[in-house]
């Protein structure tokens, strides 16, 4: 209701002035060149703020509209011109189930909750992990997949853990993708010392070509996408311990009713084992 108020008030305003002299406008600093997220977005720790948001009314326009980030094997990732991965097809079969044409939008990691936020998007599905802070801003679906984040350094590494690279005096360098989790995980531990030693990239590729260019000492990333960099990257490792367990979900504007029909239409899939087939297609059980 803040919001709503705000915005009569603001358009009364803008009338009253537009009758004596053309109204000017004042362009809003973008926090980064690359981001096309807006500013409810802290991008420098990748921490969405809470924000007072209007329950949406979902308009089923026959199209079911995913945003992601399509960097982040093998949950999405591009085969030539077209977005595959588990996310995808996830998706796809959600679309499917509810009797409605399937679309990705492919944007920043970062853009994603503020684009679903706006009604932009129907729904964000990226390897998203459900936490506090991203829950004070959308909604998210029951977990369909669980992910780990790890440690990726080169052969030879002295890091061994991340106690080494938590330890007082340590100065090596972590590269993480911009806003992810293992980006909140390694500021939040780190503390004030992040600000020196977390480096910040859009994109995981990035991110594991700062490491293999010895620009940083070790990438945290979720354990799929580091295998796949590895995979693809001679002289990097991934370390055997874990960082951090956690669940990855669908997230949609606060209070849109489409959250319940998507999961539902999920939790179908998951039940009927087609979720599981999805996943076992891309990442192998050994």
């Amino acid at each position: 209701m803040k919001k709503i108020l705000a915005f009569v008030l603001a358009i009364a305003m803008i009338a009253s002035v537009a009758a004596l002299s053309a109204c000017s406008k004042k362009d809003d600093t973008k926090k980064t060149e690359e981001t096309k997220a807006d500013t409810n977005v802290d991008i420098a720790k990748g921490e969405t703020a809470a924000v007072e948001t209007q329950a949406l009314e979902f308009e089923d326009d026959g199209v079911l509209t995913m945003a992601t980030n399509a960097y982040f094997p093998p949950y999405e990732f591009y085969d030539g011109d077209t977005i595959v991965g588990i996310d995808a097809e996830i998706g796809k079969a959600i679309a499917d189930k509810l009797g409605m044409e399937f679309k990705i939008e492919d944007i920043e990691f970062d853009a994603i909750i503020t684009g679903v936020q706006s009604g932009k998007f129907d729904m964000g599905m990226a390897g998203m992990t459900v936490t506090e802070e991203r829950l004070q801003s959308v909604d998210f679906s029951d977990s369909y997949a669980t992910g780990i984040q790890s440690i990726i350094v080169p052969e030879g590494s002295p890091i061994k853990s991340i106690d080494d690279i938590l330890k007082p005096g340590a100065s090596y360098k972590v590269g993480v993708q911009l806003a992810t989790t293992g980006d909140i995980y390694i500021s939040d531990d780190l503390g004030d010392e992040a600000t020196s030693r977390v480096e910040e990239y859009q994109t995981g590729n990035d991110a594991v070509a700062a490491l293999s260019a010895g620009k940083v000492d070790a990438v945290i990333i979720d354990n799929e996408p580091a295998k796949s960099y590895v995979a693809a990257t001679s002289g990097l490792v991934i370390l055997d311990t874990e960082y951090v367990t956690e669940d990855y979900a669908i997230c949609f504007a606060k209070g849109n009713p489409l959250k319940d029909k998507v999961n539902t239409a999920l939790n179908e899939l998951i039940k009927d084992g087609t979720v599981k087939t999805i996943i076992d297609k891309y990442i192998s059980a050994k």
